[in-house]
């Protein structure tokens, strides 16, 4: 029974963000209140991910290294320059410009696995491209957000970004690993609280950044929305076109889709907070809800299509 209801609030992870986005609009307090512990929660995030990976995880990613290696190249260069683009082309201001770049130039979101599942893609592959770019983003997101954001005013503090996204991210991730080779079977009877559990931090993340922006929101949301959109757009379609350019399999080309199109905005979210401001928190928070709902539409549209070869 529990985990029938677990899987029903995880499934429904775009319904909870948008319910709690509204709420923390009407009553900013309570979420303000809890801010300090936005990195902690972050952590308890990334430890509930690495709770569900297993040792096969690890494998396919030596059994299929190029496959897996155009998938991060791909996740790493598509989505930081389509940002960096997508900036100049709406013009932009410095704070929100730097933040958009930061939700591009992070790694692949764990919810693109559940995604994956549900369009019939390779899930295998999702995980590992997921796994990667995971381990890759303390260097890649702060390093090619510090490159793309040299034309602003606003300074991207690289050292700083690269040591938070080593104890939030990766240390967890391992120490959760960990925790779960050690355990096993006690582990294998809770599995399906931590997916919960990482949803519900990420929904707090972006409470958070709506509950401290709520003064700024109506002045940039409807421009903000806009390019947040074109850039998952033009992701999930590039997605798709380099499975095709290197003749891959359509599941597989669908796994590109939704990795490359959905991107771990709350982690861009949760650094932005920390070292630009709440007003570059903005677009992070916003491609969450974009990106679960456009992947979550493409999703149901693939479930209903025959599994492809």
């Amino acid at each position: 029974m529990l985990g029938r209801i677990l899987s029903f609030y995880t499934r429904y992870f775009a319904l909870w963000v948008v319910l709690f986005g509204a709420a923390a609009y009407r009553w900013p307090g309570p979420f303000v209140a809890l801010g300090g512990y936005n990195k902690l929660f972050f952590s308890l995030t990334m430890f509930g991910i690495g709770a569900v990976l297993r040792a096969e995880d690890f494998k396919r990613i030596i059994q299929n290294p190029v496959v897996v290696l155009i998938g991060s190249a791909a996740q790493f260069t598509i989505m930081p320059l389509g940002a960096f683009l997508v900036t100049r082309w709406f013009g932009l201001p410095d704070e929100l410009a730097v933040g958009l770049i930061l939700a591009g130039s992070a790694p692949g979101a764990m919810a693109s696995n559940v995604m994956s599942y549900i369009a019939k893609a390779d899930t295998a592959y999702s995980v590992s491209l997921t796994t990667v770019s995971t381990l890759l983003c303390p260097l890649l997101t702060p390093g090619l957000t510090f490159l793309l954001a040299q034309g602003t005013k606003l300074e991207v503090p690289f050292w700083g970004m690269m040591l938070d996204v080593m104890i939030m991210v990766v240390i967890p991730l391992f120490v959760g690993f960990g925790v779960r080779h050690v355990l096993r079977e006690k582990m294998e009877k809770i599995q399906p609280v931590f997916p919960a559990l990482s949803v519900t931090f990420i929904i707090f993340i972006c409470s958070l950044v709506i509950a401290l922006n709520r003064d700024r929101l109506r002045e940039v949301t409807g421009l903000v929305l806009a390019a947040v959109l074109v850039l998952n757009v033009y992701g999930l379609a590039a997605g798709y076109g380099v499975g095709a350019l290197f003749r891959m399999s359509r599941p597989r080309r669908r796994t590109l889709t939704i990795e490359i199109g959905m991107q771990n905005a709350g982690l861009g979210a949760t650094l932005a907070l920390a070292h630009l401001g709440p007003k570059a928190a903005i677009p992070a928070a916003i491609f969450v809800f974009v990106c679960i709902l456009t992947a979550s539409g493409l999703a149901s549209f693939w479930q209903k299509t025959a599994p492809a070869l």
